[in-house]
């Protein structure tokens, strides 16, 4: 993906200046709601699947405004830590963490959250035996771990998930024993 534009506010923008270009894009985006739980801290929803991030302003090394091929704009977050968010109009994007086993170049550079209902939906259709083996499903297995550890590597909880995830793989187990 080609990004057009730079930094909004110079390459280290101030918190109180990052904390402003956030709030009001997420305040006029379609599908992002934001809660102030600190003067420090914003927890941004997104309306689709419920999910919260929560950061710190502090902890934003800066925000770089950028537009999508399609001349969306959406924000470019980089932490002083190296982790990096895009917050478009109904979703936040992370890169997906790497993974043992897994063609990483095969993945998307950028995945959110909903990304996670997909790849269940197709080791759901795999172990169904509609499509696919359990080779697949193991490939599949690593991509959820992928998407899963990259939103949790940004600061998503989602313990709910990973739960649900060994518990379906425990109750397939014993089902095929």
């Amino acid at each position: 993906m080609t990004f057009l534009g730079g930094p909004l506010n110079g390459s280290h923008s101030e918190p109180s200046q990052n904390q402003q270009v956030i709030v009001d894009y997420v305040g006029q985006s379609a599908g992002l709601k934001s809660a102030a739980c600190s003067t420090d801290e914003v927890a941004i929803s997104q309306q689709v699947d419920g999910k919260t991030l929560t950061f710190r302003f502090s902890e934003i090394e800066e925000v770089l405004e950028r537009k999508d091929l399609d001349g969306r704009c959406f924000l470019q977050v980089n932490f002083a830590s190296g982790k990096k968010i895009l917050i478009t109009d109904n979703l936040i994007g992370f890169k997906p963490a790497s993974c043992h086993g897994l063609d990483m170049s095969k993945l998307p550079k950028v995945v959110t959250t909903p990304d996670i209902l997909s790849v269940v939906e197709a080791i759901e259709d795999t172990l169904s035996g509609e499509v696919g083996s359990q080779e697949e499903v193991e490939v599949l297995k690593r991509v959820f771990d992928s998407v899963l550890r990259g939103a949790e590597n940004v600061g998503f909880d989602l313990t709910p998930e990973r739960v649900w995830m060994h518990q379906f793989f425990i109750g397939n187990q014993k089902a095929s024993a």
